[in-house]
């Protein structure tokens, strides 16, 4: 298994696979902003003075990740899920110019900050347990020696404290008693067999664990809620996105001239449909907007535009269907975390939009009727033809190819969903066979290739 992969016995939940946060990239924004604030609330009293140094990935693509300005947020006591994306402009700028900041989430409690001295990026320095490596250090006043801690942000913004190898028996999940868990789809299969439920009725079922039926459907319909809202944004957005490419946002023109041609609705505007639901969502989050981890940030687009697709363009759609779908995908999405990784410096982007193509195809193919056989059949097919999906940013910024690829991504769910339904459950790769394939291609992938730019297009394409 990968570093990062989660024990077999080990239970994830709904709640860990989509959370609501800010771009643009949940590992190396939302997961640092994480691990910065989980630093600061555990030290014993206010320190005198703090010092991130950031590793591996996290220091390579960092600023074009905005991993830095993640950091700055969380040793300040912000949280992705509800800082305010307009605000952060403002409080950084504060930090910066008045070279202090908030000590997490202390009122009234200020540390000198700067930034040189304080925020050091380690280029091409990885820590062992994974290649998003953060160190942390506090001073403590009247305490001879610093506190030292290091965290890894393991994709999907999970963090996980470096106490023990994050290969060894790391609590990524949780400890809990599930009526019908599952660690590999062939698992999943026989349990649906067994009690003669749907996927997505073996995942609800197993959420009671943590949670009554109600809570589990309210959060379910915050984050579909929350999807919507980020593609509507995307649509009613201009101008250019921040980092120097000089990228311009286009969902706002392709979205009017679309409107226009309505009453022609056929096949292909269909797919341009999809095709700018997603592009909506990955401009919001290469801006830092307000997006859905789904199960990353730089495949955020993915899912919402093939849930959206649902919604609006298959009779019979409903919040119940949506709800289904998300809780299908989520049974895919925890295969993945369990026995590969969904992090693209470890797997690239087959990790990433893969995954995510992967999970919608299979929630779109259960909301359209299919079997579990077809369902697991469309996840298959999802992932098989993103195996070896580099990730190769242009300036390490979440733009260039990761916005159109979720283009990509969305339009080859729905293919893998209805070509899964075409059949009858049967095939000869199992979804089991292919992420153990993902798994292994990603292994064997050159690091320059996962997250780095240091290779691709990072590399053979100028920067304006």
């Amino acid at each position: 298994m990968t570093k990062s992969a989660i024990d077999a016995a080990t239970a994830i939940s709904v709640m860990d696979l989509f959370t609501i946060g800010i771009g643009p990239s949940s590992s190396h924004t939302v997961g640092p902003m994480r691990a910065a604030l989980m630093f600061m609330d555990t030290l014993p009293q206010t320190p005198v003075r703090v010092q991130c140094e950031l590793f591996g990935s996290l220091a390579l693509t960092g600023r074009g990740h905005a991993t830095d300005s993640a950091i700055l947020l969380g040793l300040s006591g912000y949280r992705p899920e509800s800082v305010d994306p307009d605000a952060i402009g403002s409080i950084l700028a504060a930090i910066r110019t008045d070279g202090r900041i908030r000590a997490g989430s202390a009122v009234d409690h200020w540390l000198p900050f700067e930034e040189a001295r304080d925020l050091l990026f380690h280029m091409g320095d990885f820590l062992e347990a994974h290649s998003n490596g953060m160190r942390f250090t506090a001073w403590l006043d009247g305490r001879d020696d610093p506190i030292v801690r290091d965290y890894y942000s393991i994709g999907g913004g999970a963090v996980l404290p470096g106490v023990v190898p994050v290969s060894d028996d790391a609590p990524l999940g949780h400890n809990v008693v599930q009526p019908w868990p599952f660690s590999s789809g062939a698992e999943m299969l026989a349990q649906g067999d067994v009690s003669g439920l749907s996927i997505a009725t073996l995942v609800l079922r197993n959420e009671g664990a943590w949670r009554v039926q109600a809570e589990t459907e309210a959060f379910l319909d915050n984050v579909i809620d929350a999807m919507s809202a980020s593609i509507d944004r995307g649509l009613m957005q201009e101008g250019l996105l921040p980092g120097g490419l000089k990228v311009r946002r286009r969902a706002r023109a392709i979205h009017q001239r679309l409107r226009l041609q309505q009453d022609a609705l056929g096949p292909a505007q269909i797919f341009e449909w999809v095709s700018l639901f997603a592009l909506a969502v990955n401009e919001e989050n290469a801006a830092g907007g307000r997006v859905v981890t789904a199960p990353t940030n730089g495949a955020a687009g993915v899912i919402p535009a093939v849930l959206h697709y649902y919604r609006r363009f298959v009779p019979g759609a409903d919040r119940d269907g949506e709800r289904r779908f998300l809780l299908t995908a989520a049974a895919i999405g925890f295969l993945y975390k369990k026995r590969a990784s969904i992090s693209a410096a470890e797997m690239g982007c087959q990790g990433e939009v893969g995954v995510a193509c992967s999970m919608a195809a299979a929630g779109l193919a259960a909301v359209l009727g299919g079997t579990n056989t077809q369902v697991e059949n469309a996840a298959e097919i999802g992932m098989e033809h993103n195996l070896g999906l580099t990730c190769d940013p242009i300036g390490g910024l979440v733009q260039i190819p990761c916005i159109e690829r979720n283009t990509m991504g969305a339009v080859k769910a729905i293919n893998a969903a209805y070509l899964a339904l075409q059949g009858d459950g049967r095939h000869i790769v199992s979804l089991d066979a292919v992420i153990e394939t993902m798994r292994q291609t990603g292994e064997d992938m050159a690091s320059r290739y996962k997250e780095t730019s240091l290779g691709g297009l990072a590399v053979n394409v100028v920067e304006c």
